[in-house]
């Protein structure tokens, strides 16, 4: 057998790591033909009328307009206001907040001495003042006691459902993101009734996001973890008006409660024959998954089974689950792959 030196292992490595730099800086390599405004064209005055709407309503809560720009990429008017904290609400479909991140950011920011980023703010439906991304910030600048926020401002209302994806201020966990999904197609239902599901696909992100966040509100310790990938494999945005589809999907949460439900019993059965891990849900809820071992293709739309049906075959599957089955060669490969353990 050959053996490599250590020295042409380390050119081995060498020519890998520039491959790898080479490969990381096409992706990150910027446009050559450049978008958007020019410096000129950003720069918009106080008495434009396409702000007048906005600046008054700032205005009427108390509020003081700073300056006026154009955003840079779509054109849209945007205004930069110091507004009183209390004229500001998180848009009811935000995730829940957090008090022990609430707690860190207001401790950073004392210690900083500066509120230094803006949040963004729309029009609710309400008439009132929404931020779509501010919610810590909100609360960290009324523990501190501050009085104003500074705010960018857009008359664009629909802003507040198209913010998530660009919500970076707190990490989403997948309960998070799932429950904020769900809580944005309700408040949608009321606004746009006639509205498709699919048409707002860029907002709500992921379709099983919507089925897992109805699982959350029924249940909040539910282990969604543990069924993301089988959804991802069998749920899709419907074509159905999103009042219709939420019903579907409210159903089908129904559903996966009632297996994780068994699910919950099968695990319970393995730890009294002694199984102890924290992969069992994970592991369980693999061996019950109908579609586990069918590979979805690049490009492919199409479910491998319809969800409907998924379910029904999971939820025989964990009816006649063989706890005899089960080894613990088994749950040392699941936690070796890292499975999620919900």
């Amino acid at each position: 057998m050959a053996f490599r030196t250590p020295a042409r292992r380390s050119a081995g490595a060498a020519a890998k790591a520039r491959k790898s730099g080479r490969s990381a800086r096409g992706k990150l390599a910027p446009r050559s033909q450049k978008r958007g405004l020019a410096a000129e064209l950003i720069v918009l005055p106080l008495d434009a009328p396409e702000i007048s709407g906005i600046r008054q309503q700032v205005a009427s809560r108390g509020g003081a307009v700073i300056g006026a720009y154009r955003e840079p990429l779509s054109g849209r008017p945007m205004i930069l206001a110091a507004l009183p904290v209390e004229a500001v609400q998180p848009t009811p479909f935000q995730r829940d907040l957090s008090p022990t991140h609430t707690q860190r950011l207001a401790a950073k920011i004392e210690e900083s001495g500066s509120f230094l980023d803006p949040l963004i703010v729309v029009q609710g439906e309400d008439g009132n003042l929404w931020t779509p991304n501010g919610r810590h910030r909100l609360a960290a600048a009324k523990l501190i006691g501050l009085k104003q926020i500074t705010a960018l401002v857009s008359p664009d209302e629909t802003l507040a459902f198209r913010i998530l994806a660009l919500n970076t201020e707190k990490a989403h966990n997948l309960k998070d993101r799932a429950l904020e999904v769900i809580r944005m197609a309700r408040s949608l239902v009321a606004r746009s009734p006639r509205a498709k599901e699919a048409q707002f696909a860029a907002q709500f992100e992921a379709p099983e996001l919507l089925t897992l966040g109805a699982v959350y509100e029924r249940n909040a310790r539910f282990a969604g973890g543990a069924y993301s990938s089988f959804l991802k494999k069998v749920d899709r945005f419907s074509d159905r008006t999103l009042l219709l589809s939420l019903r579907s999907r409210d159903d089908y949460a129904a559903r996966i409660e009632q297996i994780d439900a068994q699910v919950g019993r099968i695990i319970a059965a393995l730890q009294a024959r002694g199984f102890k891990s924290p992969y069992l849900r994970s592991y369980v809820v693999a061996r019950i998954n109908p579609v586990r071992f069918q590979r979805v293709k690049k490009g492919q739309t199409e479910p491998p089974m319809p969800i409907a049906q998924a379910l029904t075959r999971m939820a025989a599957a964990a009816q006649k689950f063989d706890l005899g089955s089960v080894t613990a060669a088994d749950l040392a490969l699941v936690a070796a792959v890292g499975a999620d353990p919900g």
